[in-house]
Protein backbone atom coordinates (compact mmCIF):
# COMPACT_ATOMS: atom_id res chain seq x y z
CA UNK A 1 0.00 0.00 0.00
CA UNK A 2 0.98 3.13 -0.84
CA UNK A 3 -0.25 6.82 -1.42
CA UNK A 4 1.72 8.41 -4.95
CA UNK A 5 2.25 12.15 -5.81
CA UNK A 6 -0.49 13.21 -7.70
CA UNK A 7 0.43 15.40 -11.18
CA UNK A 8 -0.84 18.82 -11.18
CA UNK A 9 -2.03 20.50 -14.30
CA UNK A 10 -0.30 21.09 -16.88
CA UNK A 11 2.22 18.82 -15.82
CA UNK A 12 3.19 15.85 -17.81
CA UNK A 13 1.60 12.82 -18.58
CA UNK A 14 -1.32 15.29 -18.12
CA UNK A 15 -1.54 16.73 -21.52
CA UNK A 16 -0.17 13.05 -23.69
CA UNK A 17 -2.43 10.12 -24.93
CA UNK A 18 -1.33 7.32 -22.89
CA UNK A 19 -0.42 3.81 -23.85
CA UNK A 20 -2.41 0.50 -23.93
CA UNK A 21 -0.73 -2.19 -21.41
CA UNK A 22 -0.17 -5.00 -22.99
CA UNK A 23 -0.09 -7.58 -20.06
CA UNK A 24 -1.08 -8.06 -16.95
CA UNK A 25 1.97 -7.91 -14.56
CA UNK A 26 3.02 -7.62 -10.99
CA UNK A 27 3.86 -3.93 -11.19
CA UNK A 28 0.42 -3.36 -12.86
CA UNK A 29 -1.28 -4.80 -9.84
CA UNK A 30 0.84 -3.14 -7.36
CA UNK A 31 -0.19 0.14 -9.64
CA UNK A 32 -3.70 -0.43 -9.34
CA UNK A 33 -3.90 -1.20 -5.41
CA UNK A 34 -1.89 2.16 -5.37
CA UNK A 35 -3.94 3.79 -7.41
CA UNK A 36 -6.78 3.04 -4.91
CA UNK A 37 -4.99 4.22 -1.95
CA UNK A 38 -4.40 6.74 -3.73
CA UNK A 39 -7.57 8.07 -4.67
CA UNK A 40 -9.20 7.08 -0.73
CA UNK A 41 -6.51 9.30 0.16
CA UNK A 42 -6.95 12.17 -1.55
CA UNK A 43 -10.74 11.73 -1.30
CA UNK A 44 -11.94 11.04 -5.19
CA UNK A 45 -13.99 8.75 -6.60
CA UNK A 46 -11.98 8.57 -9.53
CA UNK A 47 -8.10 8.57 -10.40
CA UNK A 48 -6.13 7.42 -14.37
CA UNK A 49 -2.84 6.80 -14.00
CA UNK A 50 -1.42 9.54 -16.04
CA UNK A 51 -2.66 11.82 -12.63
CA UNK A 52 0.23 9.61 -10.65
CA UNK A 53 2.95 9.97 -14.12
CA UNK A 54 2.10 7.08 -15.34
CA UNK A 55 1.20 7.07 -19.25
CA UNK A 56 -0.61 3.61 -19.63
CA UNK A 57 -4.37 3.25 -20.22
CA UNK A 58 -5.41 2.29 -16.92
CA UNK A 59 -7.63 3.90 -14.16
CA UNK A 60 -9.59 3.46 -10.80
CA UNK A 61 -12.94 4.45 -9.88
CA UNK A 62 -14.93 3.77 -6.52
CA UNK A 63 -18.72 5.27 -6.80
CA UNK A 64 -19.85 5.75 -3.50
CA UNK A 65 -23.73 5.31 -4.42
CA UNK A 66 -23.74 1.99 -5.99
CA UNK A 67 -20.68 0.89 -3.91
CA UNK A 68 -18.56 0.26 -6.93
CA UNK A 69 -15.21 -0.08 -7.06
CA UNK A 70 -13.12 -1.18 -9.73
CA UNK A 71 -9.93 -0.82 -12.05
CA UNK A 72 -9.83 -0.58 -15.77
CA UNK A 73 -7.32 -1.16 -18.23
CA UNK A 74 -7.63 -0.36 -22.05
CA UNK A 75 -11.03 1.08 -21.39
CA UNK A 76 -13.25 1.64 -24.47
CA UNK A 77 -16.75 3.37 -24.47
CA UNK A 78 -18.08 1.07 -27.21
CA UNK A 79 -22.14 3.06 -26.73
CA UNK A 80 -23.33 6.48 -25.34
CA UNK A 81 -26.66 7.75 -24.68
CA UNK A 82 -27.96 10.83 -23.15
CA UNK A 83 -26.48 14.25 -22.22
CA UNK A 84 -26.57 15.87 -18.75
CA UNK A 85 -24.46 18.38 -17.39
CA UNK A 86 -23.05 17.92 -13.94
CA UNK A 87 -20.07 19.73 -11.58
CA UNK A 88 -16.74 18.07 -11.86
CA UNK A 89 -13.40 18.26 -10.43
CA UNK A 90 -10.48 16.69 -10.71
CA UNK A 91 -7.47 15.35 -8.01
CA UNK A 92 -5.27 17.68 -10.62
CA UNK A 93 -6.53 20.79 -10.38
CA UNK A 94 -7.46 20.82 -6.75
CA UNK A 95 -10.55 22.69 -5.77
CA UNK A 96 -11.46 23.90 -9.27
CA UNK A 97 -15.62 22.72 -10.31
CA UNK A 98 -17.15 22.81 -13.62
CA UNK A 99 -20.48 22.37 -14.79
CA UNK A 100 -19.36 19.55 -18.08
CA UNK A 101 -21.98 17.88 -20.08
CA UNK A 102 -21.52 14.45 -20.67
CA UNK A 103 -23.56 11.07 -21.55
CA UNK A 104 -25.90 9.78 -19.31
CA UNK A 105 -25.16 6.24 -19.84
CA UNK A 106 -22.53 4.89 -21.22
CA UNK A 107 -21.47 1.20 -22.06
CA UNK A 108 -17.84 0.08 -21.52
CA UNK A 109 -15.29 -2.73 -22.23
CA UNK A 110 -12.07 -2.95 -21.14
CA UNK A 111 -10.09 -5.48 -18.68
CA UNK A 112 -9.30 -5.19 -14.90
CA UNK A 113 -6.07 -5.69 -12.61
CA UNK A 114 -6.70 -9.42 -12.68
CA UNK A 115 -6.81 -9.74 -16.26
CA UNK A 116 -10.70 -10.20 -16.95
CA UNK A 117 -12.63 -8.92 -19.15
CA UNK A 118 -15.41 -6.47 -18.41
CA UNK A 119 -17.83 -4.95 -20.36
CA UNK A 120 -20.97 -3.26 -18.71
CA UNK A 121 -23.39 -0.64 -18.47
CA UNK A 122 -22.95 2.37 -16.77
CA UNK A 123 -25.67 5.28 -15.60
CA UNK A 124 -25.28 8.54 -13.69
CA UNK A 125 -22.46 9.29 -11.84
CA UNK A 126 -20.57 6.40 -12.33
CA UNK A 127 -21.03 6.73 -16.03
CA UNK A 128 -19.75 10.90 -15.80
CA UNK A 129 -16.72 9.34 -13.46
CA UNK A 130 -15.38 6.82 -16.64
CA UNK A 131 -15.91 9.25 -18.89
CA UNK A 132 -13.99 11.65 -17.19
CA UNK A 133 -11.40 9.42 -16.29
CA UNK A 134 -11.25 8.25 -19.68
CA UNK A 135 -10.59 11.68 -21.00
CA UNK A 136 -7.14 11.44 -19.17
CA UNK A 137 -6.13 8.81 -20.60
CA UNK A 138 -6.96 10.69 -24.03
CA UNK A 139 -4.44 13.84 -22.38
CA UNK A 140 -7.86 15.71 -22.13
CA UNK A 141 -9.18 17.32 -19.01
CA UNK A 142 -12.40 18.15 -17.71
CA UNK A 143 -11.72 21.89 -18.56
CA UNK A 144 -11.81 21.15 -22.23
CA UNK A 145 -15.41 19.94 -22.35
CA UNK A 146 -16.71 22.94 -21.25
CA UNK A 147 -17.26 26.95 -22.85
CA UNK A 148 -14.26 28.90 -23.99
CA UNK A 149 -15.06 31.22 -21.71
CA UNK A 150 -15.70 28.82 -18.46
CA UNK A 151 -12.51 27.67 -19.21
CA UNK A 152 -10.41 30.61 -19.16
CA UNK A 153 -12.32 31.89 -15.92
CA UNK A 154 -11.33 28.74 -14.48
CA UNK A 155 -7.83 28.09 -16.09
CA UNK A 156 -7.09 31.49 -13.78
CA UNK A 157 -8.72 30.16 -10.88
CA UNK A 158 -6.36 27.37 -11.14
CA UNK A 159 -3.23 29.25 -12.14
CA UNK A 160 -3.63 31.37 -8.80
CA UNK A 161 -4.37 27.85 -6.84
CA UNK A 162 -1.44 25.76 -8.24
CA UNK A 163 0.67 28.47 -6.31
CA UNK A 164 -0.98 28.09 -2.91
CA UNK A 165 -1.16 24.55 -3.39
CA UNK A 166 2.22 24.08 -4.08
CA UNK A 167 3.47 26.02 -0.91
CA UNK A 168 0.75 24.12 1.32
CA UNK A 169 2.58 21.14 -0.16
CA UNK A 170 6.25 22.00 0.59
CA UNK A 171 5.36 23.20 4.37
CA UNK A 172 4.20 19.90 4.98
Amino acid sequence: MAVLNVTLYPDEPLLSVAEPIPSITPKIVKLASDMFDTMIEYEGVGLAAPQVGVAKRMFVVCEPEQAVQMCLINPVIVESEGREAGEEGCLSLPSVYADVPRATGVRVQAINEKGEALDFRAEGLLARIIQHELDHLNGVIFLDRVDLLTRQDKLMEWEERRQRYLEAVKER
